[in-house]
């Protein structure tokens, strides 16, 4: 994906410097300064993904999405012990 890391959908590089570090102070978990860069350049990557599938039209009559259930521990099938 080639993205343009000063301009993102609705965001500027500015902003999505202020939505990290509002979240970071939000939640009490520093990002290291060596770390920053990265940071911004995931964040900006996310909120490009974001806007293509906010920017999706949908119809009334789309059906709707396939539904993730996951399995839990005993629920899996075990698999076949017997030699071939």
């Amino acid at each position: 994906m080639n993205l343009n890391p000063d301009r993102v959908p609705d965001l500027r590089r500015s902003e999505i410097a202020a939505c990290v570090d509002a979240a970071s102070a939000a939640l009490g978990l520093p990002v290291a300064a060596g770390h920053r860069d990265g940071v911004l350049d995931a964040f900006a990557e996310a909120a490009a993904c974001a806007a293509r599938l906010d920017a999706a039209a949908l119809r009334i009559d789309d059906p709707p999405a396939l539904v993730f259930t996951p399995l839990g521990p005993g629920d899996a099938p075990l698999p076949d012990r017997r030699r071939r």
